[in-house]
């Protein structure tokens, strides 16, 4: 590869075969070089093919004048993500995540924390990109000696849910994420409370939950319809059965193709009223 231009000692503008321009990223690659230099192929981390445009004008704007400390961590992130994730992203995700950290860094070592709503969600229904948040919070403290809040590695991982595109995962994890906290809210208010988020009770109810949000997302529908169970439940534990009528009717709104079986209806009482017991 011949080097059209230098931008920085770590970001090189070069061309490839069939006349192909590139983007290249890596450690030293632009030091003392100039157009028409050859390139070490060996020192590139990142290759994106170059195209005009506004993503093209701000990659060059992110990475032109980011310290090299800071571009071989941003690097080193998003490739212990890919291979976490097993796919390779596009430069908007670097754009995105060098703006992003670039910022909270300062705010971080300016003592400014800024809480993350969705934390909670993110760890739970997300775990590998939650992984790879807090793996980008590891590094940057070892890298650079910054403290950062646990919530920033929900807002971390949340640029990996979003950028990752194949088979509509995007729109199904959002979808499924939705489902679970607004069955969650529905059984809140119908009781008034809910045990705290770390009790066990609290995550068994929500570990069914979310199996449960994921057939209804798919349009599985489970069970034998077993009357004489589902007749039990009714008599048995009436107000759960209430709970669990209005969770159907939110279910079967929210994907009009599902409808919820007495089965179905019959487990999600019986977890309702144990999490009724517990409060």
């Amino acid at each position: 590869m011949r080097i059209e231009k230098v931008f920085n000692n770590n970001v090189v503008q070069v061309v490839g075969q069939n006349d192909l321009e590139y983007i290249v990223m890596g450690k030293g690659l632009g030091f003392q070089k100039k157009a028409g230099d050859l390139i070490e192929a060996d020192k590139i981390e990142k290759k994106f093919v170059l195209e005009e445009g506004e993503e093209t004008q701000e990659l060059y704007r992110v990475y032109l004048d980011l310290p090299t400390e800071q571009m071989e961590l941003f690097l080193n992130i998003i490739t212990f993500a890919e291979a976490v994730l097993g796919q390779s992203f596009e430069p908007s995700l670097f754009i995105a995540l060098a703006d992003h950290l670039q910022y909270a860094i300062q705010r971080s070592k300016e003592g400014l924390a800024l809480q993350n709503p969705l934390a909670w969600e993110v760890r739970k229904f997300y775990p590998r990109e939650y992984e790879i948040g807090r793996q980008a919070l590891r590094l940057i403290k070892h890298d650079l000696g910054v403290d950062m809040a646990e919530d920033e590695a929900a807002s971390v991982a949340l640029h990996f849910v979003n950028a990752q595109k194949e088979g509509g995962l995007v729109e199904k994890n959002h979808q499924l994420t939705q489902i679970v906290v607004d069955i969650l809210e529905i059984v809140r208010l119908h009781f008034g409370s809910m045990p705290t988020a770390d009790s066990i009770s609290y995550n068994r109810f929500v570990t069914h939950v979310q199996y449960f949000a994921q057939r209804v997302v798919n349009g599985l529908i489970q069970g034998k319809n077993d009357a004489f169970l589902f007749d039990q439940v009714q008599i048995n534990y009436p107000q759960a059965f209430l709970c669990t009528q209005k969770v159907k009717s939110y279910v079967e709104s929210a994907n009009p193709e599902f409808e919820m079986s007495q089965d179905e209806q019959v487990y999600l009482t019986i977890h309702i009223q144990r999490l009724e017991d517990s409060i």
